[in-house]
């Protein structure tokens, strides 16, 4: 062990990855995982797409190495749908990767040297925070609804730490794990910030599609091609994914940037995996092409049932003391109990007595606060797990 790098010591279990095995215990009710429920996959187009792939000419191309980049035909769909969300930009600003979170990595290993400061929000999403972590940055807190330090405060706290600010990370569509969504003036916000301290966003997307009621905000990217006079002269890299919509299984996931960003991450996949699955890639332009607007749809009106069931319920049975946010979209609930309370001490008493499991708040904040809130995601709440699960929590919140 004394052989292992710095960087070892900061790699950390997720504890929602180990709150999933509690999926297999039939008798709990899990509000932990902010998964997709499969029994919405587009099970049958993907089966089909794999035939008609492996079946015609496609298939030495599909069982082949792939060029780094990606996909050509699967990186042309990506630019003309990012066309639509107000990003002109072409195949050479779209970069493939396994996953949304092989985009952070990347990210983080692109900009971050250690002791470098990464602006995270307080609460964050945990799977960026251990993305960053292998690089050893510290964290300062970026406040998009307002209250940031001034650009020479931030500049001084890490200069006094060994290292520069490098970019500012947020999820600002509905938000893992709060639910919360940022205004068009808090991305604006976000941008001027980024100016004055010449730094990077990062624009975690994975949940933009999944909105059930307003109006949509520009993304953070669109606005800073308004500003900037393009996406080559942009600062936002916008990170999207297939998972939430189409499958997580495949592990497809997509940097819209500028093109020397793309380039430097490109020579990162050929050191890493050389590219992400070919045959992933070539069956997933077809599925999207074929029903990615209607899967959309489809999960839009399932999802919304879902959350406005729990928002219900919490309404109905929690003692006062308890709020909670209320989404516009996404997959999640963030609680917040009194001051004094301990999630982490609650969930093991919630999953012994009540069978009922969540995620506690502590795990998302970089400074390891947050420990009166936890996050509830209602994609596989179906009515029993909400009318059961729901009063056995606000029971435990009583007691």
């Amino acid at each position: 062990m004394n052989l292992l790098a710095s960087r070892s010591s900061r790699m950390k279990a997720s504890e929602i990855r180990e709150l999933l095995k509690l999926l297999d215990q039939p008798d709990i009710i899990s509000f932990a995982g902010g998964i997709p429920d499969p029994a919405l996959f587009p099970a049958d187009a993907i089966r089909d797409a794999y035939a008609e792939v492996l079946g015609g000419a496609e298939a030495g191309a599909a069982l082949q190495y792939q060029v780094s980049e990606g996909y050509l035909p699967l990186r042309r769909w990506l630019a003309g749908q990012m066309g639509k969300l107000g990003v002109a930009c072409d195949e050479a600003n779209i970069f493939i990767t396994s996953g949304s979170q092989q985009a952070l990595d990347y990210l983080g290993k692109l900009f971050l040297s250690p002791n470098d400061t990464a602006l995270v929000t307080w609460p964050t999403y945990l799977g960026a925070l251990q993305a960053f972590n292998a690089y050893e940055p510290r964290y300062d807190r970026l406040r998009p609804e307002g209250g940031n330090m001034t650009p020479d405060a931030y500049r001084a706290a890490a200069t006094a730490n060994g290292g520069k600010v490098k970019f500012a990370y947020l999820v600002p569509d509905f938000a893992n794990p709060t639910g919360n969504t940022l205004d068009r003036k808090q991305r604006e916000a976000v941008l001027d910030l980024a100016g004055e301290l010449d730094i990077a966003v990062i624009e975690d997307a994975a949940y933009r599609a999944l909105r059930y009621d307003g109006d949509g905000v520009p993304p953070i990217l669109a606005l800073d091609c308004a500003r900037s006079g393009g996406i080559d002269k942009a600062r936002t890299l916008y990170c999207g994914s297939f998972s939430k919509i189409l499958s997580p299984g495949m592990r497809v996931g997509w940097v819209c940037a500028p093109r020397h960003v793309v380039e430097k991450l490109v020579l990162m996949k050929q050191a890493s995996d050389l590219h992400s699955p070919s045959i992933n890639q070539l069956v997933m332009h077809r599925v999207a092409e074929s029903v990615f607007d209607g899967q959309v749809d489809k999960l839009i009106g399932a999802y919304r049932e879902r959350r406005d069931g729990l928002l219900g319920a919490l309404e109905a049975n929690m003692p006062d003391g308890v709020t909670w946010s209320r989404p516009e979209g996404g997959m999640f609930v963030w609680v917040t109990l009194p001051e004094g309370s301990d999630a982490t001490e609650l969930l093991a008493r919630s999953v012994k007595e009540a069978r009922v499991a969540f995620v506690p708040g502590n795990a998302f904040y970089a400074d390891g606060t947050g420990r009166n809130t936890l996050r509830l995601s209602f994609t596989l709440a179906d009515r029993r797990a909400v009318t059961e699960g729901i009063p056995r929590l606000a029971a435990l919140f009583k007691g």
